[in-house]
C-alpha cells in the first residue's frame, strides 16, 4: 500500500493511502503526497547510533536475530501458504525476531526518472534481501514485487485506472507496485532518499502483508465491518500502521551497516514521520500523524516484529 523540515525551507511529506477496487479484484494500496503540510513536533529525537546499529532492546545487548535462527522449515513441511491471521500471526509471536542486519547499497539520488528508477529498483533487491528469508522461515510463500514505472497520465492496473496527479506518489496492487516519477514532487521535496525509502519500504509492507495473508485477513473483516464504518476504519489504521512500522524494521536494520543508508538518511525518515497521518490529510483510515510516526519509530528503533502487532494494539494506539 506512499520532506522533512529545515529552518524556514520546511517541506512536509504527507502519506494518504487511497484503496480503488475493481470488480473481482482483489485489494490495492495507494500513497499520496498532499501540498498541504503539517510542521512536525520534534519532541523525540532518533536514537544513538549505536542503539539502532546493535537493534538490542535488552540488557544483554544481543544483536536482533532471523527468525531463521529458530523456525526452519524442514524437508516434510507442506508447500509455503499463507496464513489468513491478524493479532494470532506467526511471524508476529516471536519476541527476538527482526529483520537481519544488512549492509544495503544504493545509487545516489537523482531527481530524474531514471535516477529514481535506479534508486527504487536497487531497493527493492534489499527489501527482497531482508524479508524473503523473514518469510521463508515461517514457510510463507515469497515472491518479489513486480515494479512499473508509469510516464503517461494515468496508467492501467489489475485494480483500475489510476491516473496520476500531483498527488501521487505510490500504487501497489496485487504483487505490482507502482512508482510514476510525477507523483513524488521531487522539485518540492528536493534530494531525500531516506524520505523517498521509508516511502518504499512501507509500499513494500504491504507487500510483505500480502504475502503473510495478512492483507487478506484484513480486508476480510473491512468488507465485513464496512470500508467507511467506523470499525471498518479501525482495521484500514491497524493494516497501514503496520506497513509503517515495517517500513521502520527495515531501515532500523540497515543503517549504519556500511552500506548507502547513512545516519542521515535515518534521520530524516525518522522526523519526516510527523508530518504524516489523518491529521493532515483529514481522513480516518491511516493513524494521526502521533501514531503514524510511533509505529514507525516502533520498528525502526528496535527492529523486533513483535512491536509491529498493530493488530493486538489497544484503539487508542492505532487511532
Amino acid at each position: 500500500m506512499l520532506a522533512y523540515s529545515c529552518g524556514a525551507l520546511l517541506l512536509s511529506l504527507v502519506l494518504v493511502l487511497v484503496y480503488v477496487f475493481a470488480t473481482g479484484t482483489g485489494p490495492s494500496s495507494a500513497d499520496n503526497e498532499l501540498l498541504e503540510p503539517a510542521a512536525p513536533t520534534p519532541t523525540l529525537s532518533p536514537p544513538a547510533a549505536s542503539s539502532t546499529t546493535e537493534q538490542s532492546p535488552s540488557s544483554s545487548e544481543s544483536p536482533s536475530s532471523s527468525p531463521s535462527d529458530t523456525v526452519t522449515p524442514t524437508e516434510g513441511d507442506p508447500p509455503p501458504q499463507k496464513i489468513f491471521k491478524l493479532a494470532d500471526h506467526p511471524i508476529l509471536q516471536d519476541p527476538d525476531a527482526g529483520l537481519a542486519n544488512r549492509a544495503c547499497h544504493l545509487p545516489g539520488w537523482r531527481s530524474t526518472p531514471e535516477g529514481a528508477e535506479a534508486f527504487f529498483t536497487a531497493a527493492r533487491e534489499c527489501l527482497d534481501a531482508a524479508w524473503e528469508p523473514f518469510l521463508r522461515a515461517y514457510n510463507l510463500p515469497f515472491t518479489p514485487p513486480r515494479l512499473h514505472f508509469p510516464t503517461s497520465a494515468s496508467f492501467q492496473t489489475q485494480c483500475g485506472t489510476i491516473n496520476v496527479g500531483i498527488a501521487t506518489a505510490a500504487y501497489y496492487c496485487e504483487g505490482d507496485l507502482y512508482l510514476p516519477f510525477d507523483g513524488l514532487q521531487t522539485e518540492q521535496y528536493g534530494n531525500a532518499p531516506g524520505v523517498y525509502l521509508a516511502l518504499f519500504a512501507h509500499e513494500y509492507g504491504h507487500h510483505v502483508q500480502e504475502l503473510a495473508g495478512i492483507m487478506d485477513a484484513a480486508w476480510e473483516r473491512i468488507y465485513a465491518e464496512g470500508q467507511d464504518s467506523p470499525a471498518g476504519q479501525e482495521m484500514s489504521r491497524r493494516k497501514e500502521l503496520q506497513a509503517q512500522c515495517f517500513s521502520g524494521m527495515f531501515l532500523g536494520a540497515h543503517v549504519d551497516q556500511g552500506g548507502s543508508i547513512t545516519r542521515e538518511m535515518y534521520n530524516a525518515a525518522w522526523y519526516d514521520q510527523e508530518t504524516r497521518g489523518d491529521d493532515t490529510s483529514g481522513t480516518r483510515d491511516h493513524g494521526s500523524n502521533a501514531n503514524y510516526a510511533k509505529w514507525w519509530r516502533a520498528g525502526a528503533y528496535d527492529n523486533r516484529i513483535v512491536d509491529c502487532n498493530t493488530f493486538a494494539a489497544p484503539a487508542s494506539e492505532v487511532s
